[in-house]
């Protein structure tokens, strides 16, 4: 049987270039993401090693489904948690519904992360959580960002100490700013302008999997990825 690496969040931006890279070489990738007609192209843009799944990933049931299936088709070596939305606002502004945004990828990672786990019987799994340079600083205009993806690194730190000296390794990966369309809805906080500064998307993939997925007989623990400016 193959094996099988899960990517949430992977129709755009930065999980969109961690698919592309990693299905060139020995896995199937299983991508998923609720970008429904984004998922629909990358179904005829990749035929072989690549199976999609559309739906929310803070939805239990949705899950529980997806890791089953995908369990029926190889074995489950890695999950990359990536899926997640940002609002970017000062304190004040924050809304339940915002909360409701920022905390779905905490909710997708914990989801995804626990069936994962059930499904290869907690034994060689490698788990490569995709957080923020937020999970390590506060910002102005980022304090529920910021919380959720402190929670991230929560978790993440959690999961280290349980599997600490097990076949299951968990990586925390913190990337700065990433020039994607992840900013199209928080304008007024970072401008286009801005975004075309930051990293290249293609760059960040490159260095997470060069790090997360090679042959050396070791395991790296976090990788923090900052523009060199």
């Amino acid at each position: 049987m193959k094996n099988i690496i899960i990517i949430t969040g992977g129709a755009n931006g930065l999980g969109l270039e961690l698919v592309k890279q990693l299905i060139q070489q020995d896995y199937i990738i299983c991508n998923i993401d609720f970008d429904k007609e984004k998922m629909e192209l990358l179904n005829q843009e990749f035929e072989e090693n690549y199976i999609s799944f559309v739906g929310d990933i803070s939805d239990e049931k949705f899950v529980s489904q997806t890791v089953l299936e995908i369990q029926k088709l190889g074995n489950i070596r890695a999950l990359i948690n990536n899926a997640g939305e940002p609002v970017f606002k000062l304190p004040i502004e924050y809304t339940n519904n915002d909360m409701d945004i920022c905390f779905k990828g905490l909710q997708g990672m914990i989801l995804f992360t626990t069936e994962a786990l059930k499904a290869t019987n907690e034994e060689n799994l490698k788990i490569v959580n995709i957080i923020s340079s937020a999970g390590l600083r506060g910002n102005k205009q980022e304090s529920v960002y910021c919380a959720t993806k402190w929670g991230e690194r929560g978790y993440t730190e959690s999961l280290k100490v349980a599997y600490k000296g097990t076949s299951v390794k968990v990586i925390g990966v913190y990337p700065g700013g990433i020039n994607t369309d992840f900013y199209k809805n928080s304008r007024g906080y970072v401008s286009v302008e801005k975004q075309n500064a930051f990293m290249d998307a293609k760059d960040v993939a490159n260095v997470i999997i060069n790090n997360a997925f090679n042959d050396i007989n070791l395991t790296v623990a976090d990788i923090i990825i900052e523009r060199n400016t």
